[in-house]
């Protein structure tokens, strides 16, 4: 009698799918799962491999078998092949250590948002690399007066929430007013002093000695340009724009400003 083949049998044990092993290069960025800790390898040691998360702290972790995710996928972490010892990891313009090779990854759901396209823009020059790796976008509002609307529609909690960074939020302004209505656990407004985000460019950057006064009942950005002779706002825009290269330019409550919704908006949920 002929034997017929029926394939595999049914009743035996799946194969498991085998881990793929990756080189520990540095600047490679992995999470370890079971503390969520999220960085890009800095250097492999003796009894591990020394992770850098973007704020500058390091854990070092052991080198287990499928002990890390990569792009959300398990994989192993090997030592790699003997080379001349790495020069120190490159720099974003937030100052945070640059992920080379960088891959798309899909947005998650959490947003932060700001008032207006220059905001978005200045955002955007130091920190789209950050927002790149965590995955969130940045949205303008084109104003921050339906705010709490806005909000309401976005309908944020665990795992979306949302950050606003706000213009001119000083006390007895028309933005601290607005702002002091919003109580949401899943919300951080925040924002700084400087009544348009130009502002807070440092007028060395732009080799200005100041900011010059503009007159009440004048458009800020109009009497800004009249005062330097820098014609229309959107030339002016393109001086304000090309003198920003890193946060160094900025100044410092623009700069908190941002790392901290970014940090609150990337916090596990």
């Amino acid at each position: 009698m002929r034997s017929v083949n029926y394939g595999r049998d049914v009743l035996a044990a799946p194969r498991r799918s085998r881990v793929p092993e990756v080189p520990a290069d540095p600047g490679l960025v992995v999470e370890d799962p079971a503390s969520g800790f999220c960085g890009a390898v800095l250097r492999v040691e003796k009894d591990g491999v020394v992770l850098e998360d973007r704020h500058g702290r390091r854990r070092t972790f052991p080198l287990r078998p499928a002990a890390f995710l990569l792009d959300g996928a398990p994989v192993t972490l090997v030592r790699p092949a003997a080379r001349p010892a790495p020069a120190a990891p490159a720099r974003s313009a937030s100052g945070s250590v640059r992920v080379e090779g960088l891959r798309a990854r899909t947005a998650v759901a959490s947003r932060i948002w700001v008032e207006g396209v220059h905001d978005a823009a200045l955002v955007e020059r130091v920190w789209g690399h950050d927002l790149r790796v965590e995955g969130v976008v940045v949205e303008p509002l084109d104003g921050v007066d339906e705010l709490p609307e806005r909000i309401a529609e976005f309908a944020p909690g665990p795992g979306r929430r949302l950050g606003v960074l706000v213009d001119h939020l000083v006390a007895g302004s028309k933005e601290s007013r607005l702002v002091a209505r919003i109580d949401h656990p899943h919300v951080l407004v925040t924002g700084h002093p400087y009544v348009d985000v130009w502002q807070a460019v440092k007028p060395s950057a732009l080799r200005i000695p100041a900011w010059p006064e503009v007159p009440r009942g004048v458009p800020w950005k109009e009497g800004v340009c009249a005062a330097l002779g820098w014609g229309e706002p959107a030339e002016g825009w393109r001086r304000v724009s090309a003198a920003v290269s890193s946060f160094r330019d900025l100044e410092t409550p623009l700069v908190g400003a941002v790392e901290r919704l970014i940090d609150f908006v990337t916090e596990p949920a």
